[in-house]
């Protein structure tokens, strides 16, 4: 049988011992005479202790001990798959069933907080190590990471952990030739990108878009990027296309979104055809536009957007050749 745990039942059931003490406090809260009170006896304060120390969990040594569980009955089949062993499983089916549910409470009650702290330390390991990305890959972090970041609500705090999230993969994947290759092949990659480079109600979180954005630019400029990679995100790239160009938004994130542009479309890892229904004359058109007001500019505004003018000047460059 399983280990009886938190939400499994049994003598160690927290929630059991919570309604005993509400309905303790309700009776000894202070308000009511206790003159009668006496000292607890040896007996009663043994029972005390043990109520105590069966009923009170401590979640992570229960999350350690699931898993040596859960790890040996894994062993066993294994075993029996390869035809050694015998006698009867550590646990049934069931019992698994029943562990792995409990794993899952315990872990969606971590606090937000905690879950962003470790995201930004696994971001921080990860950035230019190649043995801690190596470590990453082959524990399936790629797919653990995103799955974490579709499962997280429309909040704002939601949505400050789905940037520490985007972060943490950006670390994970950057400059490691392999990890770039199994991430792109992740069938929710391109979905991911259009997530948080969304400029909706529902995103307006200029953090999440910014590391979205860095990350996208990262991945379809390295040295190992190739027009298959760039054409599986050329949805992202339209988007970027029509929504971050306008001079209303961030300038590090216009910036960004053209240096991309000019890159893909220079090396030809795109090919301007995408740039179809007119999108291309509106490009030029805003490219000239925004060329002629940064050269118009004085004082320290000039300086600041010297990098965005030579950018729009090689991506115009680029389009007159197409």
């Amino acid at each position: 049988m399983a280990s009886q745990g938190g939400g499994s039942g049994g003598s160690s059931d927290p929630w059991a011992w919570l309604g005993l003490l509400k309905w303790s406090l309700n009776y000894v809260d202070g308000t009511r005479d206790n003159s009668d009170a006496v000292p607890m006896s040896a007996e009663d304060r043994e029972f005390l202790e043990k109520v105590m120390k069966e009923g009170i969990i401590d979640e992570n040594e229960r999350m350690k001990e699931i898993l040596r569980e859960s790890a040996a009955t894994m062993e066993y089949y294994k075993t029996q798959n390869t035809g050694g062993g015998g006698g009867d499983p550590p646990l049934s089916t069931d019992d698994l069933e029943d562990l792995f549910q409990e794993l899952r409470d315990y872990e969606s009650s971590i606090p937000q907080s905690i879950r962003s702290s470790c995201l930004g330390i696994l971001s921080t390991l990860a950035q230019n190590n190649p043995h801690v990305q190596r470590e990453l890959l082959e524990m399936g972090a790629c797919k653990t990471l995103s799955d974490l970041f579709f499962a997280s609500s429309s909040s704002a705090s939601s949505k400050s952990l789905q940037a520490k999230v985007m972060q943490a993969m950006s670390s994970m994947v950057r400059n490691n030739e392999i990890a770039e290759e199994v991430f792109c092949k992740l069938p929710q990659a391109p979905a991911l990108f259009m997530k948080g480079l969304a400029l909706s109600e529902g995103n307006n979180s200029t953090s999440l878009r910014t590391k979205s954005l860095f990350f996208l630019k990262a991945l379809l400029t390295s040295d190992a990027s190739t027009p298959e990679r760039v054409k599986t995100f050329q949805t992202a790239i339209i988007h970027i296309v029509d929504h971050y160009l306008d001079v209303e938004l961030s300038p590090d994130l216009r910036e960004m979104a053209i240096s991309l542009l000019e890159q893909v479309f220079g090396r030809t890892l795109l090919s301007l055809e995408i740039l179809a229904g007119g999108r291309k004359d509106v490009l030029v058109a805003r490219a000239v536009q925004r060329i002629a007001q940064i050269r118009a500019l004085t004082g320290e505004g000039t300086e600041f957007a010297q990098t965005e003018l030579e950018h729009w000047e090689n991506l115009l460059v680029v389009l007159a050749r197409g």
